[in-house]
């Protein structure tokens, strides 16, 4: 049966996003320099949704910056102490890693004949994991994690709230859909779909922008 990483999700990995070396330039920036980003003097009300657009990508840009940190020093104690594991020796005779209680029940189950198996490797990763937890503390990762998760969830929050704040400006929809492009491609289980539809529909807002600029 061999290592059983590939069962179970650990519950200390943090969530891995693809942050981009080459994240698309913001295109709500571009259309919020030019003229057009300022349809609204008429009225005198700035655009609720660049307004939102801008909060956004200020926690979303913090998010991504802690995310990047914490993950350093992640990598750091990995390499020096590694992730809490145990090695199950089985009675048919393979032997089994497990990294968390759950998946060491998943292994042994909850019979009465595996009963001092798994009192023993419970209390081996028990160790193990406040070996890291002393560790994490001590290297200031779990500060960093933690305030990745807040940033990332304020980021959430904001971005949720794009689908009940009306645009009055092209920028404003472009603010939009570049949210959505930028948060959807930065996924590692993102499909292509629908992201480059967005891409050519957030082209298409600039290219038609453009064209009705007064000369």
């Amino acid at each position: 049966m061999g290592d059983s990483d590939n069962s179970m999700t650990l519950p200390f990995v943090t969530r891995r996003r693809l942050l981009a070396g080459g994240m698309i330039t913001s295109t709500a920036l571009v259309l919020e320099k030019s003229a057009f980003a300022g349809s609204t003097a008429a009225t005198g009300m700035p655009d609720p949704a660049l307004t939102l657009w801008r909060e956004w990508e200020t926690a979303y840009k913090l998010s991504e910056r802690l995310c990047c940190s914490q993950q350093r020093l992640e990598t750091r104690l990995v390499e020096s102490i590694g992730f809490p594991r145990v090695t199950v020796h089985l009675p048919e005779g393979e032997d089994v890693t497990v990294h968390s209680i759950a998946a060491l029940n998943e292994v042994l189950g909850k019979g009465p004949d595996m009963a001092a198996l798994r009192e023993n490797a419970a209390s081996d990763l028990a160790a193990q994991q406040a070996r890291w937890d002393a560790a994490a503390e001590e290297a200031g990762y779990t500060a960093a994690l933690r305030a990745e998760r807040e940033a990332g969830e304020r980021a959430e929050d904001l971005l949720e709230a794009f689908s009940t704040i009306p645009a009055t400006t092209f920028a404003g929809v472009a603010g939009k859909l570049d949210a959505v492009l930028r948060v959807g491609e930065a996924w590692e289980e993102c499909s292509e779909f629908p992201w480059s539809q967005i891409r050519s529909a957030l082209s298409d807002l600039v290219r038609i922008a453009r064209q009705t600029m007064p000369e």
